[in-house]
């Protein structure tokens, strides 16, 4: 069955990356959610006014990776711990949020950051947003695929890459 996941983990070009080397991931798309205006572009969103955070659309086949496989890649590969902020990157279009489908992902969402809360996975408190779906503006053409298209560049080779490492490290059983 195919599904969809919307998770904001910092600046979209590495969660859309992490996503997209997953096994049974169809579709990744940047984009934004969780703001005040229809519509918004990266430059309104990048200046803190709309409320939005970058966030990522995730089409997956339910049969080869569920919800709760995605949610562990989410929390271990960006510190739901910080308000607004992944590393260098600041502000709120920056912080960490879930935007949940249906009830009974809500309920897996809070079932499982509780659950990393009392294994004391994380030092500090996870501070992810947990938010009901709503209005998913597609990030313009140039956002999409773009560390794939950018490798060389240094935020790529210095952000992302190591993400993915990181990833192929701990939940190989996971990557294509």
């Amino acid at each position: 069955m195919i599904k969809k996941a919307y998770f904001a983990g910092g600046c979209f070009w590495c969660t859309e990356s992490i996503f997209q080397r997953i096994r049974g991931v169809l579709e990744v798309i940047p984009g934004y959610m969780g703001g005040h205006i229809k519509n918004p572009g990266y430059r309104e969103v990048c200046n803190g006014n709309t409320g939005h955070t970058e966030t990522v659309k995730i089409i997956y086949d339910q049969d080869l990776v569920n919800y709760g496989d995605l949610l562990e890649i989410f929390f271990l590969t960006h510190d739901p711990t910080t308000i607004n902020r992944q590393g260098n990157d600041v502000g709120t279009q920056y912080r960490s949020a879930i935007f949940y489908n249906n009830l009974e992902e809500k309920n897996q969402v809070e079932q499982y950051i509780q659950q990393l809360q009392i294994e004391g996975v994380f030092e500090n408190p996870i501070v992810t947003e947990i938010n009901s779906e709503c209005p998913f503006y597609e990030a313009e053409i140039e956002h999409h695929d773009y560390y794939n298209q950018n490798k060389d560049q240094p935020y790529c080779q210095f952000v992302i890459s190591p993400k993915i490492q990181k990833l192929k490290l701990i939940l190989n059983q996971y990557t294509v």
